[in-house]
């Protein structure tokens, strides 16, 4: 049910253009103390670096070593999902300045009795003239302008800024995912070189012991047996060498992949394993990983869902539409001024059901956020559990296992020489260091995988954390 309010005044004197142009001044202020109901909030948004989005693209991949800075850079610039939420953010742009425009001005015209403009003549009071004037043309020429009140604009800008700052979050979360992705396709090709040094160097030191073996075998000191365990020995290095081949070629095009390289033009990467960052204390991780933008995307959700619950508690409150114009009578030759105000009468929807659909959206936020807080200490638990058991492997196998299998190898090795040790003793040696050398390197790799996984969680570099648990 719609209320119309229509006053009309006599107005001859005013020209119909001059009329609705005076009109159109006269609305533009009127519009705005009716509309703004409160002041438009200023929310500082996450700002993304336009130079970060567009000059890096000029980024070229180096044909000579890569650093991880650089994959990381190149990854930044040219990965193409990324590039699609930066997008979005612009799109929202657009959407937070399109809630901020107020409603256009409505202009109608309207003709009645058209053709009959005939000039009054003889008196005007006769019946015949009546009649006339009855029939006679008129033009209505009308601007309405809807007046929206409760602060709904307001309401509707203020979501729309919070919309670009979950959007601005997001991005920053796909970012922390595509650094962490990087970072560890990036260790896999470290990896894949110190796999491939070391499958290199044991065919070499297989060669050696054939080569020993050989000598003895034309000394007469072993029989030809020996010569061909030693041989088949060497083959599987051989195999070893070619697998940790296609091993390292696969995670280097993954890792170019990753930045929409068909193929990498890197000739190695450059890095090491090696890391000296202990794991931290636990209970300063689970603090941080409350920084980590899915948390925060959670939370600013909440505050989203909050914002459009307000917009919808404001539709409850019915806009008013104003609108004045003039009307022109053919046959007298006048103008006569007329305004009108409609406002709804919200007897049966008050918007009840929307907002009902909003409080539930509300709570729905607050139980993902509680639900996000939850899912990522649990991933901090298990990554943290395997960093520690991946710390203590890898001291085992450097302070202990690595140098006794260097020791019994280059023992054994020598002893068969002088004919101490048999040759199953030595190729049993040298078994022990190979894949204690292979498990090291493993060690490594997964110690540096855990290590990206815990610094995508709380969304900072390992080293920024203090109090160290472990010596």
């Amino acid at each position: 049910m719609k209320l119309n309010l229509r006053f009309m005044a006599s107005c001859h004197a005013i020209p119909l253009i001059k009329f609705i142009f005076l009109f159109s001044v006269l609305s533009a202020g009127l519009v705005a103390p009716l509309t703004v109901c409160a002041e438009v909030p200023v929310v500082t948004t996450v700002s993304v670096d336009a130079g970060r989005l567009t000059a890096a693209t000029n980024l070229v991949e180096s044909k000579a070593g890569l650093t991880l800075r650089d994959a990381v850079e190149l990854a930044l610039a040219r990965n193409p999902e990324l590039a699609a939420f930066a997008k979005e953010m612009r799109a929202l742009e657009g959407a937070t300045l399109q809630a901020g425009l107020f409603r256009n001005p409505e202009l109608s015209v309207n003709v009645e009795n058209a053709g009959n403009i005939g000039k009054l003549q003889g008196n005007v009071n006769s019946a015949e003239s009546v009649a006339k004037e009855v029939t006679q043309q008129t033009t209505t020429i009308r601007i309405g302008q809807l007046i929206e009140l409760g602060g709904k604009r307001a309401a509707r800008v203020q979501a729309a800024l919070l919309g670009e700052q979950l959007a601005g979050i997001e991005y920053e979360f796909r970012r922390v995912e595509l650094m962490a992705r990087v970072a560890n396709v990036f260790a896999e090709v470290i990896a894949g070189q110190e796999r491939l040094k070391l499958a290199e160097e044991t065919r070499r030191l297989a060669q050696q012991v054939v080569d020993t073996v050989t000598r003895r075998v034309q000394a007469g000191k072993v029989p030809p047996i020996e010569e061909t365990r030693a041989r088949v020995g060497l083959s599987s290095t051989n195999i070893e060498f070619e697998q940790a081949q296609r091993d390292l070629m696969s995670a280097r095009k993954r890792l170019a992949l990753l930045w929409d390289s068909a193929a990498p033009q890197f000739e190695q990467a450059l890095g090491s394993l090696e890391i000296s960052v202990a794991p931290p204390d636990f209970d300063v991780l689970q603090q941080r990983v409350l920084e980590n933008p899915l948390a925060l995307r959670a939370l600013k959700n909440i505050e989203h869902r909050k914002a459009l619950l307000e917009v919808e508690q404001t539709r409850r409150i019915p806009n008013l539409t104003v609108s004045a114009g003039a009307v022109n009578y053919a046959l007298l030759g006048g103008n006569t001024a007329i305004v009108n105000v409609a406002i709804p009468l919200p007897l049966f929807d008050r918007n009840q059901g929307n907002i009902k659909e909003a409080h539930q959206r509300v709570s729905k936020a607050e139980d993902e956020q509680e639900a996000m807080v939850l899912r990522l200490r649990t991933e901090l638990a298990q990554s943290y559990e395997a960093m520690s058991a991946a710390w203590n492997e890898i001291k085992i196998l450097r302070d202990e296992i690595l140098p006794g299998a260097y020791s019994a190898f280059n023992v054994t090795r020598r002893g068969y020489e002088l004919g101490k040790f048999g040759l199953l003793e030595m190729l049993d040696a040298q078994r022990i260091l190979f894949q204690n050398r292979l498990l090291y390197v493993r060690a490594l790799a997964n110690y540096q995988r855990l290590v990206n996984d815990i610094e995508r969680l709380i969304a900072a570099p390992l080293e920024s954390v203090t109090l160290p648990s472990h010596r």
